[in-house]
């Protein structure tokens, strides 16, 4: 029965998935450690630590934004298969790069631009290539990489206890093996169809200044700033919860665990996510503001309980809130912006990592002074704020949920 959302697809979508799947496994045997090795490997503060992620997303936002700019002038199979080869070069080096400090943190750098400016691509690609479906195929899409994630963090902590060199090196053959998958399935459909959203164009997003697009702030900017405060108090849980069960004496799988959960409910939650959009998350604006609710609980549990029960509870509420956000904002994006979503895409992305740049020092700091509880209040009054932003996003664009709404229950 699971499987029956599959079937309605074409193998070509089968293989992609397969694909991002092996890719997610191989990337989240690094994420949810890199703080740990940092405070426990390299003996740094948790200030260090939120130091390193912070130029890590500072590539994240400069490779996001120049990514969707740089869609329509390269050409998207130069910019994804360069991208990901890249960053799988960052990758493999890590380990020797660690000896050095400066060293290891212009490798984040790298790691981070190099990681980020593929996503708008592949997701404008996406869009463009399964127009008819975008909005399911994201999801399953989401879903697929996040059954990787699952099977990549269950091996994370057993890795850790090997060598931490050894999921960094991993992670950089996962991104090198997606890189040659891209170079040869995008290769095949300009072979087979000509240019398709695929060759590289001498204009830029449709002849479009970006200053002209910036000023339909309608359509990103309170979307942007919600996803910003979304993921600066997600920072909690590198920042927070990691340091402070590494203080309870716990081994690092008990930390991996809650993502292996993460990963697991992405897949086994999905029918709980389809009857919450049927009842009232209809449209990509709703599910965005339901999201950021979701995520308000779970940082309110961590914060009255500090327990391992509690933040297991707490990211079953957070994985909820990521499966409704999620594939809601390249959705949006995508069926309202047409040919500019490349832009879109990147520059709302870009806000996003902004809040994973701020959000990973400031806890860190807030970390080495008073431990988990003021970071955690933290995370509680910024979900608010993302509230807010997903909020005044979904009001002004009241007419375009309707219309959306009247669609998804069947008005065609």
């Amino acid at each position: 029965m699971q499987m029956k959302w599959l079937q309605q697809y074409p193998r070509e979508v089968k293989v992609f998935l397969a694909a991002s799947l092996i890719n997610s496994a191989g990337g989240s045997l690094m994420w949810p450690l890199i703080t740990m090795f940092i405070f426990k490997e390299l003996g740094r503060s948790m200030t260090d630590a939120g130091l390193v992620i912070l130029v890590q997303n500072i590539g994240g936002i400069a490779g996001q934004i120049l990514g969707g700019a740089l869609y329509h002038r390269v050409g998207v199979k130069r910019l994804i298969v360069g991208s990901l080869a890249f960053n799988a070069v960052g990758l493999i080096i890590l380990p020797y790069g660690a000896a050095h400090w400066y060293v290891f943190m212009a490798l984040m750098l790298v790691i981070g631009f190099t990681n980020a400016m593929s996503m708008p691509a592949i997701q404008a690609f996406i869009g463009f290539r399964f127009a008819e479906d975008r909005a399911g195929l994201f999801n399953v899409i989401y879903v697929a990489n996040n059954i990787g994630v699952a099977l990549g963090t269950a091996l994370s902590g057993v890795l850790a206890r090997i060598s931490y060199d050894l999921s960094f090196i991993a992670n950089g053959l996962s991104s090198l093996f997606f890189a040659v998958f891209f170079l040869i399935y995008l290769s095949r459909i300009e072979h087979e169809q000509g240019e398709l959203q695929v060759s590289r164009r001498k204009t830029s997003t449709d002849g479009h200044r970006t200053l002209e697009l910036l000023r339909d702030y309608r359509i990103y900017l309170f979307m942007g700033i919600g996803s910003l405060f979304l993921w600066l108090a997600n920072s909690i849980w590198n920042n927070g919860v990691s340091p402070y069960t590494i203080e309870l004496g716990m081994p690092e799988w008990r930390y991996s665990i809650l993502w292996t959960l993460n990963g697991v409910l992405i897949f086994a939650a999905q029918p709980f996510v389809s009857w919450l959009r049927r009842l009232w998350a209809g449209t990509p604006q709703r599910q965005m503001l339901a999201s950021a609710v979701f995520y308000l609980l779970a940082y309110i549990c961590i914060l009255m309980f500090h327990s391992y029960a509690a933040m297991a509870f707490a990211m079953v509420l957070a994985t909820l809130g990521e499966m409704l956000v999620s594939p809601a904002i390249p959705a949006f994006i995508s069926e309202h912006t047409g040919r500019t979503a490349p832009f879109y895409l990147g520059f709302v992305g870009g806000m996003g990592f902004a809040g994973r740049v701020i959000g990973p020092y400031t806890m860190g700091v807030l970390y080495d002074y008073g431990g988990l509880t003021p970071v955690a209040w933290l995370a509680v009054c910024i979900a608010v704020l993302s509230i807010a932003g997903f909020a005044v996003h979904s009001a002004l664009n009241k007419q375009a949920g309707a219309l959306e709404d009247q669609y998804a229950r069947g008005g065609k």
